[in-house]
Order: C-alpha cells, then structure tokens, then sequence
C-alpha cells in the first residue's frame, strides 16, 4: 500500500497528515476511510494499526482543533474521537460538527464512564459511546454498524436505477445527467418504480403507495399520472423506461 504525506494549513499552520492513497475495489469503490482524534499516542497507534489491518483507510489527529479541521474536509466515513482532548475538548468538536451540518457518524472513545457522561456525549452529536479500556475487536464492529446505518440512510434519500437519479432531501430528478422537473405526485410515483425497478406493480398498489388512501381500482387517475410521467421520463429519449403489463400493472427497466 502507498501512502502520500500532505500538509494542511489550519489557522495559520500547517497540519502533516499522513494519507493512504485511495485504492479501488474491484467495483470501482474507493476504500473506507476513518478519522481517529485521540491524544495518546499509544492508544491512537493501536487504534491506526487494527483499522488499516481490516483494510480501511486512516487519518489521525492528536488534538481537537486539528481534528476538526479535518473532519471538515468532509471525506471521512467515520469518526472515533476522544474527549479530552487538548486545545479543544472532544464535546465542542462534536457540537461544532453538527452545528455546521457536517453529520459523519463519530463513535466516542473515552475514559469517561458515568451514565451522565454518556448522555453528554450522546446529546453533543455523538452516534455511540465506548468506554477505555476497550476491545479493538468490538470498536471496529460498532464502526462496521455506524457506517451500515448511514449507507441505509443514504440508499433511502437517493435513488438510482437505468440512468435515472433522484434525490428525496432535494427532490430533484436527473436521466443521463439531464435534469426533469416533476409534479410532487409524478415525483412519488417516479419513487414507487424505482424502489420497484424490474418488479411488476399493479394499479392497487400505486394507488396505496403514491396516494396514501384507496380509490376505487377501476379509476383513471393511475393511467392519467402514469402518462404524465412518461412525458418527462421517456418522451425526451429514445429508450422507453416504463412499461405497461397488460392485466398486471407497471413495470421500470430497460427492454
């Protein structure tokens, strides 16, 4: 594995962070990469040296300004902090963090241990508590559980299926990169088909879904949106995307 050295300026200094390159999975998918703030050197060595076994991608800063300027890069998947920390105390980096809308998942590595403590953290933005002394072996599970969580959030808001993206947090709707404004009902049904995408759904069900109430299944009001649909999705390109099974219902794909 190659590394690169690079100096960041923060504040008027320059922090030299070692950084391992980015390498691709098979699928093209750059690796995991994980920031520790923590003061001890032995403990943030540890810590360094199981995450990059397991194959992750790791930075390290020993204080909590460093640490949050950083974090602010915004590249990191996770965060494993510590809370005392020197020039800036763990709590505040977090709160920092999350006042600035910078919402990567931190797990709290601290030798803090009262109930009282933990909800501190926790309150601050933390996303799980760890107590010192600890087991590597379980840190880098809960990570593993962290970063499950916040790709289940991600999978949830953003939607991609046969070239088409679409976006819940900003509800914007993009084919081959051209973007397509839609009504907020061609909008949800659009959701329904891709959720769906290569499965059959009836009329009932998009009523159901897209609705969210029942009318009665002989109406016209699921042909009608479908049709308005298919002129911002399909009409403007050559390759059709929904498809019409007679006597069953919908369907979203390719032919």
């Amino acid at each position: 594995m190659g590394f690169r050295f690079q100096e960041l300026e923060n504040g008027g200094k320059n922090i030299g962070v070692l950084y391992a390159k980015k390498e691709s999975h098979a699928k093209g998918e750059e690796r995991v990469r994980i920031l520790i703030i923590e003061d001890d050197p032995k403990i943030s060595s540890f810590i360094e040296k199981g995450f990059r076994e397991s194959g992750y991608a790791v930075d390290v800063a020993a204080d909590g300004e460093d640490g949050l300027y950083l974090a602010r890069q915004g590249v990191y998947d996770a965060i494993v902090a510590d809370l005392m920390l020197p020039k800036l105390d763990g709590l505040k980096m977090i709160e920092r963090l999350r006042t600035q809308k910078i919402n990567t998942p931190v797990l709290i590595l601290s030798a803090k241990r009262t109930v009282d403590d933990r909800i501190r953290g926790l309150q601050a933005g933390g996303d799980d508590y760890m107590v010192k002394p600890f087991s590597f072996s379980e840190l880098l599970v809960r990570v593993q559980t962290l970063l499950r969580r916040t790709r289940h959030a991600e999978e949830l808001m953003h939607l991609r299926a046969e070239g088409v993206s679409l976006d819940r947090a900003t509800r914007t709707v993009e084919r081959d990169g051209e973007r397509i404004e839609l009504q907020p009902k061609e909008f949800a049904l659009l959701e329904f088909l891709m959720r769906n995408a290569g499965r059959v759904v009836t009329k009932t069900s998009i009523l159901e879904n897209v609705y969210d109430y029942h009318f009665d299944p002989q109406t016209n009001v699921v042909d009608v949106l479908v049709c308005r649909l298919r002129r911002q999705i399909d009409q403007p390109f050559e390759e059709k995307l929904i498809h019409t099974v007679r006597g069953a219902g919908y369907v979203f794909k390719k032919k």
